[in-house]
């Protein structure tokens, strides 16, 4: 049985993950300040906790601890914040193993006015920002990742024809069976920004110009690890409403449980300007640039 991470012998076998932690946090936060950021913390209480089909939240006395920050971080674009920021604790529940814990931080983020190719910019930033406090590549088992090498930009269904050999677009179930094959082949030896994802894995993200069938979706990965998921932000209610109700109607039929639809947000997002935003796994991104071989090693109190 593993000891309590109170146990001295066990917390000193820790203690140079938790220190680089640290210092990646401080390092953030400065990185954001200069940017012209403003720490933002939003209630961890919300109405509903997302629009994720595929995960679960911890219901708390008629409301949930939020999986995530981003309907309340629109509401202040809507109010009228420009460049915000979020680190602190979201909760998934039944998320567990190497690379999940229920209780997590997040690193979130969202310029008004902004193409999302902007955001994409400030995920490469950061990794190269933590791997520079550890003065070491990005490593994840047997993979090693050069942050400050050229990322590689690469749409989805170029991954889905190179690394699986996919030449059609793919149904939901589909695209979910094989994007987990392809993941471990990307953000190695550099850093992958996987963009122009399929309108129907994007429930939050605006259609590209280019293409109505995709959207302006984007994930980074480093060492077959994803790190960070953005967007540019969907800011039509009407169709955001629509996307909503047929997530939740779509998590019923597998669940056999729903959320409510966040009446407040969707009358924000009428107000909200054009904006882009990302969330990064701040444990992921300490476990890569530290090499530590679980979520545990990295979080002060597992």
């Amino acid at each position: 049985m593993t000891s309590p991470f109170w146990e001295k012998a066990r917390h000193a076998d820790r203690k140079l993950f938790l220190d680089a932690r640290a210092r990646i946090a401080a390092a953030v936060r400065r990185w954001f300040a200069d940017e012209g950021f403003t720490e933002v913390e939003p209630s961890a209480l919300a109405f509903s906790p997302g629009a994720e089909v595929h995960v679960d939240a911890f219901a708390a006395d008629g409301r949930f601890l939020h999986t995530s920050p981003e309907f309340a971080m629109k509401k202040l674009l809507a109010a009228g914040e420009e460049k915000i920021f979020f680190l602190g604790k979201c909760w998934r529940r039944g998320e567990t193993g190497p690379l999940h814990a229920e209780e997590f931080t997040m690193l979130e983020w969202y310029r008004a006015g902004a193409p999302y190719q902007h955001v994409m910019d400030d995920c490469v930033a950061l990794a190269r920002l933590a791997a520079a406090e550890t003065q070491s590549p990005l490593r994840w088992k047997d993979r090693v990742c050069d942050p400050n090498a050229k990322a590689e930009k690469l749409t989805v269904r170029d991954a889905l024809r190179r690394h699986a050999g996919v030449l059609e677009d793919l149904s939901h179930d589909a695209f979910a069976a094989t994007i987990v094959r392809v993941e471990p082949q990307l953000g190695s030896p550099t850093l992958t920004l996987l963009h122009d994802y399929p309108l129907s894995e994007a429930a939050l993200a605006q259609r590209t110009q280019h293409d109505p069938s995709v959207a302006e979706r984007f994930e980074m990965y480093a060492c077959g690890v994803e790190l960070a998921n953005g967007f540019g932000e969907l800011s039509d209610p009407v169709e955001q409403r629509a996307r909503l109700v047929a997530d939740m109607a779509e998590k019923q039929k597998r669940y056999g449980k729903t959320w409510p639809i966040d009446e407040d947000f969707l009358a924000a997002l009428a107000h909200m300007p054009p904006a882009s935003g990302v969330a990064l796994g701040f444990d992921r991104l300490v476990m890569l640039a530290t090499g530590a071989r679980h979520i545990r090693d990295v979080l002060w109190t597992p």
